[in-house]
């Protein structure tokens, strides 16, 4: 893996001025962000490095090419008024938060999602990006896709995928009940410059689990188990999120997974 050295190496290039610099990998020249910004526009070639939002990507191709933050479908946020960011993981503790929003009458809305640059698959989740652009058509809200490369820190990756959102007012998580990542966000987004301004939104935060469960019923979605971290006998990938899986799940297996042993994906069909 030479992940980490590509991301210096382009870095050290930029803060030198080179238009161009030598892959450690396959010993190709590739061009960097300044080189890229010297041509103008963008040539449709998904490069590494791309500074125009991948524009001239064909979205067919977006999710499957990109390499920097692109917007994944043809929606697109009213540049006109604030703009209200959520980061979807494509699984339940991020539909409701997006049915939380919803109720909240929040027109303006992006979804956000992060996967892995190499492989395509949303982390933890395990399952492609291309689902998660199925999600975001039948909601019909734009989805903002972010590559995330080895080596690079998550902000260096956020920050930018958020300049292509007009007038962003808040970042909303989906998280339910974990003190360690509502703080961590916290301190990672509130302790940079580039979004220390924006409010921090978390919709579904200590609800209880049996009003979130009455609250997806309601919505008429499926959540399908898409990954297993954990020995849960009886539950299998591909096993639907229900009340009759969490009657099943040992005692000391929290009903919504949230310690990480279970993962969901939304299905709309």
């Amino acid at each position: 893996m030479h992940d980490t050295s590509y991301m210096q190496l382009h870095e050290d290039a930029c803060a030198r001025g080179d238009f161009t610099y030598l892959d450690p990998e396959t010993g190709f020249v590739v061009f960097t962000r300044l080189g890229l910004l010297d041509r103008g526009r963008c040539c449709g070639a998904a490069c590494r490095h791309c500074p125009f939002g991948h524009e001239s990507v064909s979205l067919e191709r977006r999710s499957q090419r990109i390499q920097q933050a692109a917007w994944l479908t043809d929606a697109r946020p009213n540049p006109d008024g604030p703009t209200s960011v959520l980061f979807w993981s494509g699984g339940k503790d991020s539909y409701l938060a997006y049915r939380a929003l919803q109720r909240e009458g929040v027109r303006n809305l992006v979804l956000l999602t992060t996967f892995d640059a190499r492989s395509r698959i949303i982390a933890h989740q395990e399952f492609a990006i291309s689902e998660v652009v199925e999600q975001a058509i039948h909601l019909g809200v734009p989805l903002l896709g972010v590559p995330l490369h080895a080596g690079g820190e998550y902000l260096d990756h956020i920050a930018p995928a958020l300049d292509l959102v007009p007038q962003t007012e808040r970042l909303c998580f989906g998280d339910l009940h974990l003190e360690r990542i509502r703080d961590w966000r916290v301190e990672a987004f509130g302790g940079d410059a580039r979004t220390s301004a924006i409010e921090l939104s978390f919709p579904r935060w200590q609800v209880p689990y049996e009003d979130l469960l009455d609250d997806f019923e309601a919505s008429g979605a499926t959540s399908i188990i898409s990954a297993i971290t954990a020995d849960l006998p009886g539950l299998a990938i591909g096993d639907t999120f229900n009340r009759d899986l969490i009657a099943r799940l040992p005692e000391a297996i929290d009903p919504f997974g949230e310690n990480g042993e279970f993962h969901t994906r939304i299905s709309f069909g």
